[in-house]
């Protein structure tokens, strides 16, 4: 499947509408397979469905955007970038809405203190990926195609062209260092 992506990526951008057609069942299934991961980690009762996860990456992708892609490995980053904006703006939305969405404030009650939702963890993460990304770039896609796709450490060293001990080393790197840096985004808040 790799030299097929990468084949109809270059067929698409050389005008073939043809293969346009044949890439979208490829990718497909792979994205779905990669959304539904994720979403099986998710908190139960979630309201997000893979599909939708999919749905809305393809769209950001492959909407007339005029985006070429490389290759496999550029295309799947993409993806997965698209699904962590989607995954971002669907917890500040939860959140937003959590936090009245415009109602009028009442006084806070220590019973009516809610537990920390993922959401929050989902945007404290992704606000310390600005950082994480300028420091360490690596390692920072690794976290995206693991944290927000759900990607395996074998299937990231697939799609990134990395030795699997490569992608680990990142991902204890980049685990250790977000650990770091939320904690410090808790302190200050």
């Amino acid at each position: 499947m790799p030299g097929d992506v990468t084949q109809l990526l270059s067929a698409i951008d050389s005008g073939d509408s043809k293969a346009a057609e044949e890439l979208l069942p490829l990718v497909y299934q792979e994205l779905r397979r990669l959304a539904a991961h994720k979403m099986a980690n998710e908190k139960p009762g979630q309201t997000l469905q893979a599909t939708a996860l999919v749905h809305e990456a393809w769209i950001r992708v492959s909407g007339g955007n005029g985006s070429r892609f490389v290759g496999r490995k550029h295309f799947f980053k993409a993806a997965a970038m698209a699904m962590q904006h989607f995954l971002i703006d669907n917890a500040r939305r939860k959140q937003t809405a959590r936090q009245g969405g415009g109602m009028v404030a009442e006084p806070l009650h220590e019973s009516r203190i809610a537990v920390v939702a993922p959401s929050e963890q989902l945007l404290a993460v992704h606000e310390a990926m600005s950082e994480l990304e300028r420091e360490a770039p690596l390692a920072a896609e690794i976290v995206r195609l693991r944290y927000f796709v759900g990607m395996s450490v074998p299937e990231i060293a697939v799609a990134l062209e990395l030795a699997p001990r490569t992608v680990d080393r990142h991902w204890a790197y980049a685990r250790a260092w977000l650990k770091r840096a939320i904690r410090g985004q808790s302190e200050v808040d």
